[in-house]
């Protein structure tokens, strides 16, 4: 008797056998795609949990279903002096991630043809794991939660995400068709693939299922694989917010936070964000953060991915939120340049800006979020020291305050209290866009 979860964990590692995934040259640097290593920074992630910022030498990092090893490439070049890990059921795609991170120079590196439910036999326990477009594959996300979280470090954090069952429902339909049709029965190929495009080309423009889910662009031979990650995809499955809280419960693990938060921000979907119906007004303060974003998902479900980070239950929060400090707090805190943006461009650029009168677009270096994000002159010589170490607020104020010695308006010495202020509200607001990162002084 055959075991139906065993034909599809077959049929899934042929597929990407005979297409491993994602089919991104070999060659292709990430360094350019800021963003994407900001994701993947370690630096990010536990920031966001802990208010602290960690050293990455020495971090040990899973990716788990690695496939063709762009997103170990992109884990190695924005975590520096880390260890990467990368396992996959596929062999065709373990053997293009060596080829991958060996073209780029990494050596501190190690792959294995390996699943999920296997990862104790590494005999490793992870500082951080990427399990990216992969949990959905599995029967019950759960199962491969519990494998993650068996070699994860007490203080770890795992990155995973589900395919989203409201934004993909036209994706679904389309799967159900050309599954009944026979494509799906065996591992799909150039002939499926074909049927598709003719399909789809044969319809109308206004039919709902070619309107929804086809792009022209699928019938070149570099976009095929949209066709098999999409229209011909072996196992895929949708999830809701509900779905994604109920895996973390069952896995015993904690929601830390959406990966996009930005994106998942309730109050952005009203045209006025600070006055929203009172209603709504009455009702947020109680809603919990599942119930936020189930209710977003409700109204604005564009996310393809439910993408996440969590970690194991940490017994007590290590960190009084920057929100409530004093001055006192605030003047020995610590702030930091986020390491992404430490760069030579941003380095020399910064330079120039300080040197001169001009503004400066920071979202040309970094952009995580909408907002239009300029520095002037003034503030990026402030910022300067950030670039070789970490700074106390007070030495911050202190060098605004020798570079501005005097008030513009009343042309008397600056006070300490206005430069003080000053200079918080910049840092706050950088740190608000992902620039900064602030620290309490232990």
């Amino acid at each position: 008797m055959t075991n139906p979860q065993s034909d599809l964990l077959d049929k899934i590692r042929q597929q990407f056998d005979s297409s491993p995934y994602p089919r991104i040259p070999l060659d292709k640097s990430p360094k350019d795609s800021p963003n994407e290593l900001y994701i993947h920074n370690l630096v990010t992630s536990f920031y966001l949990r802990d208010q602290r910022v960690i050293d990455t030498k020495g971090k040990v990092i899973l990716d788990a279903g690695c496939g063709s090893g762009y997103k170990s490439l992109i884990l190695a070049e924005a975590n520096p002096g880390a260890k990467i890990v990368g396992v996959d059921i596929s062999a065709e795609s373990i053997k293009l991630a060596e080829q991958r991170l060996k073209h780029h120079g990494f050596d501190n590196v190690e792959f294995h043809v390996l699943s999920i439910e296997d990862l104790s036999s590494l005999n490793y326990q992870f500082d951080y794991i990427n399990c990216d477009e992969l949990l959905y594959l599995f029967p019950e996300p759960e199962t491969a939660l519990k494998a993650m979280k068996s070699v994860l470090k007490p203080d770890g954090i795992i990155r995973s995400n589900l395919h989203s069952s409201a934004q993909r429902v036209n994706i679904y339909r389309a799967q159900k068709m050309f599954g009944m049709m026979g494509l799906l029965d065996e591992n799909p190929e150039d002939l499926e693939i074909e049927v598709v495009i003719e399909t789809m080309q044969a319809l109308k423009d206004n039919i709902l299922l070619k309107a929804q889910t086809w792009n022209p662009n699928y019938t070149s031979v570099d976009n095929k694989e949209d066709i098999l990650m999409n229209h011909l995809f072996q196992g895929d499955k949708g999830y809701d917010i509900a779905d994604m809280f109920s895996a973390l419960r069952s896995a015993e693990l904690e929601f830390i936070s959406m990966v996009n938060w930005r994106e998942w921000n309730f109050r952005d979907l009203f045209k006025e964000t600070d006055n929203l119906p009172v209603f709504w007004e009455m009702s947020l303060p109680d809603l919990s953060i599942e119930d936020r974003l189930r209710i977003y998902e409700f109204l604005n479900p564009i996310h393809r991915l439910l993408d996440f980070w969590c970690g194991h239950h940490q017994e007590i929060q290590t960190f009084i939120p920057f929100s409530t400090w004093n001055d006192i707090d605030w003047q020995e805190a610590k702030v930091y340049l986020h390491p992404q943006l430490n760069n030579s461009k941003f380095r020399e650029d910064l330079v120039t800006n300080a040197l001169g009168c001009g503004i400066m677009k920071l979202n040309t270096y970094l952009s995580t979020s909408r907002q239009f994000v300029t520095l002037d002159s003034s503030m990026a010589t402030c910022l300067l020291p950030l670039l070789d170490n970490y700074q106390t607020m007070f030495s911050l104020v202190e060098r605004w305050k020798q570079f501005r010695p005097v008030d513009p308006v009343t042309l008397q010495p600056i006070d300490h209290q206005k430069a003080f202020q000053l200079v918080k509200n910049t840092i706050i607001t950088l740190e608000s866009l992902d620039y900064l990162m602030i620290e309490p002084q232990i």
